[in-house]
């Protein structure tokens, strides 16, 4: 009770709705405290069958700068109750929310795509945005064409945009990421598909009025089949427009393996690679250990166990001195754990097993 309200207001800032409507009900102190509005800066909302927002907090709401919704799908409900939630942060928030980050659990129900929350974000939006950082890697459906232009539009101070979600393929295609970057010129981070870039948007990246780009996260499946593969050249001028860009690199199972080494083009800077092929991985850990030593800190590998795997990986170990995490799913020798301890000064986390464990299986601190 004796810390100062400056502080207890920012611990509670990372309570979910619930917990903060939780602690509201403590003490005369702590409730005015959660009406501070450094209580509300960071807020989560999660519309799970069972769950509603009490009225009486309704107008804390606006108080929120980034907000993330976790919804449960199956219910139209709980799809109702986020968008009651954003209209209200977003309508009466005189231009406070800063991030909006949504993420949906449970059982996608058959045949949704996703209509009613693409467009409910849209209306609300369209009374006004102040959104620096929209966050939709969470959500399971495929976002479409016009979804994001619509966004682009409305949120021309957007900073970070991701709509690299796990959706089964990519709905956006190179002009409408064109369009985004002439409507959001203030990007510096961005989540795309792999499938949704080309030779233009790269160059439309590097053009002298656009600002320095920090990340760029691709993932790759699918759909990359059906685009014009980008030559090394064009990265290349990328990472010398912007010499402090990092890219994350996703592969999925759903990418053709004959499709994998064009994707790993040895001029990307690829700080995050995870490969989740469960495909025979020898050649492109090559390629890894050659192409990525000098920029690569986190490794995911789903691949099939065998002994030229080890010695790859061994080699990877000793080239690859930046590793901070390596996490490999499936078996591996002795051997390669000890490469990786020894020659990773860095690495503070992995997923090394020499034998088979019931899923999932769990990581170690170094």
């Amino acid at each position: 009770m004796d810390l100062p309200e400056e502080i207890l207001a920012h611990i509670f800032s990372f309570l979910p709705l619930q917990d903060k409507c939780n602690a509201f009900t403590v003490c005369k102190a702590w409730s005015n405290i959660m009406t501070h509005p450094s209580s509300w800066k960071d807020t989560e909302v999660r519309c799970e069958s069972g769950t509603s927002v009490p009225d009486r907090y309704s107008a804390l709401l606006p108080l929120v700068r980034n907000l993330k919704l976790r919804m449960c799908l199956t219910d139209p409900a709980n799809r109702k109750t986020a968008l009651w939630v954003l209209r209200q942060a977003v309508a009466r928030g005189d231009g406070r929310l800063e991030g909006l980050s949504i993420c949906c659990v449970g059982n996608t129900p058959l045949f949704y795509a996703g209509q009613d929350l693409q467009q409910g974000l849209v209306d609300i939006l369209t009374n006004g945005s102040s959104l620096t950082v929209l966050d939709l890697r969470g959500v399971p459906f495929t976002l479409s064409d016009s979804f994001v232009r619509s966004v682009a539009m409305l949120c021309p101070a957007l900073q970070s945009l991701y709509i690299n979600n796990h959706s089964l393929v990519c709905g956006v295609n190179a002009e409408t990421l064109r369009q985004v970057l002439k409507s959001c010129r203030s990007l510096s981070i961005l989540g795309v598909f792999q499938a949704s870039l080309s030779q233009d948007v790269l160059k439309d990246l590097m053009l002298p009025e656009r600002p320095a780009l920090k990340k760029l996260e691709l993932r790759c499946e699918r759909s990359v089949k059906y685009t014009v593969p980008l030559c090394d050249q064009i990265w290349l001028e990328l990472k010398l427009r912007h010499p402090c860009l990092w890219v994350e690199l996703e592969l999925d199972h759903t990418l053709p393996e004959l499709h994998v080494p064009g994707v790993l083009q040895p001029s990307i800077p690829v700080r995050c690679l995870r490969l989740l092929t469960w495909t025979l991985l020898l050649h492109e850990v090559r390629i890894v250990r050659q192409s990525y030593a000098n920029t690569l800190e986190v490794l995911e590998l789903q691949t099939i166990p065998s002994p030229e795997l080890n010695s790859e990986l061994i080699a990877l170990a000793k080239q690859c001195a930046r590793l901070q995490e390596v996490h490999c799913y499936c078996v591996v020798s002795q051997e390669v754990i000890t490469a990786f301890i020894t020659n990773c000064p860095n690495l503070c986390r992995f997923t090394l097993k020499t034998h088979k464990e019931p899923h999932p299986w769990t990581s170690r601190l170094k």
